[in-house]
């Protein structure tokens, strides 16, 4: 682990330098709060001299999910009070989990389902009602997401899944197509507060603003906080960003992000979200 001089201890750990980190480092500056920065391929353990983190607080802000999960059980498992924690990142980094979470908890999200055969995918198409969208377990920004309107365009891409092999593509992900008013809500929850949320809309199905779409402030009704705060609590917490549809049955949980983007979110909310979570990161560290 890396060597740092003084108190308060707070790391950010991250492997590429995006405009998140950039604004996180400068809230940290402005805030006065001393913290170091730790570049994660630079990095190396040896479990033979292995020793207590050096520091208290440790941020996880690795693009890499592999990375990141590795450096947050690293750093919890040397004392350290990580964010996010790394059931949390297993949590949210696998929508299987994801969703079983969000049914333990009773967390209203779309009708979703998972199965392991061509036969059985197929009769859960049939169950929720085509459209139906097929997703990769493991993914972000939306890619290798299908909408797929009937049983010939399902069946297609499971046959190339079954092509591509590996194990993650064994493990079939289903969700009914929910009709939304061409946008949905990202809200971004720090501990046990909602500090802001953002529509994403779009023309295309898929309304995430790294596929184009364009955000605006969206208010915080008391349903959004309550569903957003749930969703939060149901995957174990921390700093995060809810994703929420719209619908004829209320507000649904599509998904649960664990290392948050927020570089169009401060202008569009008036929220300066770095500052807050910089903040929640020094209320972690442990009065000496």
């Amino acid at each position: 682990m890396s060597e740092v001089a003084a108190h308060p201890r707070i790391a950010v750990v991250y492997d590429r330098l995006r405009p998140e980190e950039r604004m996180l480092f400068e809230a940290f500056e402005r805030s006065g709060v001393p913290f170091e920065q730790v570049y994660a391929p630079h990095q190396s353990v040896d479990f033979s001299r292995f020793e207590r983190s050096p520091f208290d607080v440790v941020m996880e802000r690795c693009l890499s999910q592999t990375r990141g999960l590795a450096f947050s059980r690293l750093y919890a498992a040397a004392g350290a009070r990580v964010i996010n924690r790394p059931e949390v990142i297993e949590t949210c980094g696998d929508k299987l989990a994801t969703n079983a979470a969000l049914a333990a908890a009773g967390v209203p999200a779309p009708r979703t389902g998972v199965a392991f055969t061509a036969e059985a995918v197929l009769e859960l198409c049939e169950r929720f009602g085509y459209p139906v969208v097929l997703k990769p377990v493991v993914g972000s920004w939306g890619r290798m997401v299908s909408k797929l309107s009937d049983r010939d365009a399902v069946e297609a891409v499971l046959e190339h899944k079954e092509v591509l092999g590996g194990p993650q593509h064994k493990v079939f992900y289903v969700q009914e197509f929910v009709r939304k008013p061409g946008r949905d809500i990202r809200a971004f929850v720090v501990g046990d507060e909602v500090i802001a949320a953002i529509y994403r809309a779009s023309e295309h199905w898929i309304t995430n603003t790294a596929r184009g779409g364009s955000a605006s402030n969206c208010p915080l009704s008391d349903d959004l906080v309550e569903v957003a705060t749930a969703a939060a609590r149901a995957v174990g917490g921390g700093v995060l960003a809810v994703d929420v549809i719209e619908s004829e049955r209320g507000l649904l949980v599509v998904e649960v992000n664990h290392t948050m983007e927020f570089r169009n979110s401060v202008s569009t909310t008036g929220v300066d979200i770095p500052a807050r979570v910089v903040r929640y990161a020094a209320e972690q560290v442990v009065p000496a």
